[in-house]
């Protein structure tokens, strides 16, 4: 079984989305540990804002499998693939890690390097993963966040609910043949 850590983002119909998007992670994978839902600006583009929040789940699927399967669940929810990469869109599911793995695996980059990089991905990762070392760096998210120019972008979080109950939350595994 591996620990999986996904961000999840959208800034078209979000509230619909990002709902969409935990339903078909609960429903594959069972257990989930969710973080708050945080509202930041478009990176990289003028767009309107986005909600980002990161999941985490064990699953006994390979990341040759994984990958595809989170691509499905993107397509399922009309993600257009055809317009520029820094572009609005309606759900992006990106694995930010998988294990301990470091390097490129089918195709994916791992650890994700948003990580460093953005605060939309390292604060909700760090909220739920606190004490949890980055692969390549060796330093706990929580550490990394504490260490992070929070001026470099504008991030905040904001009231979500889902399944009636309000973010952040671990929802329980669906029944034992989840994942």
């Amino acid at each position: 079984m591996a620990q999986v850590y996904v961000s999840i983002g959208s800034n078209i119909d979000r509230d619909h989305y990002i709902s969409q998007a935990l339903d078909a992670l609960h429903k594959h994978f069972g257990g989930l540990s969710i973080s708050s839902v945080y509202e930041s600006e478009a990176v990289g583009f003028v767009g309107d804002n986005f909600y980002n929040l990161v999941a985490g789940f064990v699953t006994d699927l390979p990341l040759v499998e994984l990958s595809p399967l989170l691509k499905k669940i993107e397509d399922e929810n009309g993600r257009c693939r055809k317009g520029p990469k820094f572009s609005g869109r309606t759900l992006d599911i990106d694995i930010l890690t998988y294990d301990d793995l470091v390097g490129i695996h089918y195709g994916v980059q791992l650890p994700r390097g948003e990580i460093t990089k953005n605060a939309f991905v390292l604060w909700p990762l760090a909220e739920i993963a606190a004490d949890v070392a980055h692969p390549a760096i060796g330093t706990t998210y929580l550490e990394m966040w504490s260490s992070y120019d929070k001026a470099r972008q504008k991030l905040w979080s904001i009231d979500f609910q889902w399944q009636g109950r309000s973010l952040p939350c671990v929802f329980e595994a669906l029944d034992s043949t989840s994942g």
